[in-house]
């Protein structure tokens, strides 16, 4: 029990860091629009050197074990963390995706299209309703609305298809490196 307070001494300069780093992996989770949570479970999950087990990352992470197996499930889908098993126990224990371009696709793809267009089709559907009502209600107010929102509409649109091709292009690069290796392993293509 000793070891296990050296190891979560605060005072530690590695335990300090560990959380700073935790912490910004919640801003992170934020900023992409998952809950804090979600990130301090990445945190522990990214920086353990082994599989880590729900229990484990309960008590490492502050988040209640409803919670940890929630967001563990969603990381899982994402590919944020890997569900691994460890011989001769039953439970389930995960380690974490550390390439950051499958990473960043994954959650692009995840979380891209629902998003983009729900806000898409809000934009379009409030600029139709400023054409429906027509000339006569609004001008200059009319005008100004129409224009603020088709600016947004064509960033989203242009957003859109900049995570399109970026997906796509990473697409065609695993796919070229797939066939490229083929070729060493004597496949055809």
């Amino acid at each position: 029990m000793n070891d296990q307070n050296e190891i979560n001494d605060v005072n530690d300069p590695n335990e300090e860091a560990k959380a700073h780093f935790i912490e910004g992996m919640c801003r992170i989770a934020q900023f992409w629009g998952f809950p804090k949570a979600m990130g301090a479970v990445y945190g522990v999950v990214y920086l353990s050197d082994r599989p880590v087990g729900l229990n484990e990352l309960v008590e490492l992470s502050g988040v209640t074990k409803g919670a940890v197996s929630t967001h563990v499930r969603a990381l899982d889908r994402l590919g944020l963390v890997h569900k691994k098993v460890v011989v001769g126990d039953r439970r389930d224990f995960y380690t974490a995706e550390t390439d950051f371009w499958k990473i960043v696709r994954n959650v692009l793809k995840e979380r891209e299209k629902p998003e983009f267009d729900s806000a898409l089709r809000t934009v379009s559907e409030s600029r139709a309703m400023l054409a429906k009502q027509g000339d006569g209600h609004g001008g200059d107010a009319t005008n100004f609305y129409d224009e603020r929102m088709k600016n947004m509409e064509d960033f989203f649109k242009m957003l859109d298809k900049l995570v399109a091709t970026v997906v796509a292009l990473d697409d065609l690069q695993q796919s070229t490196v797939g066939k490229v290796m083929g070729l060493f392993k004597g496949d055809k293509f």
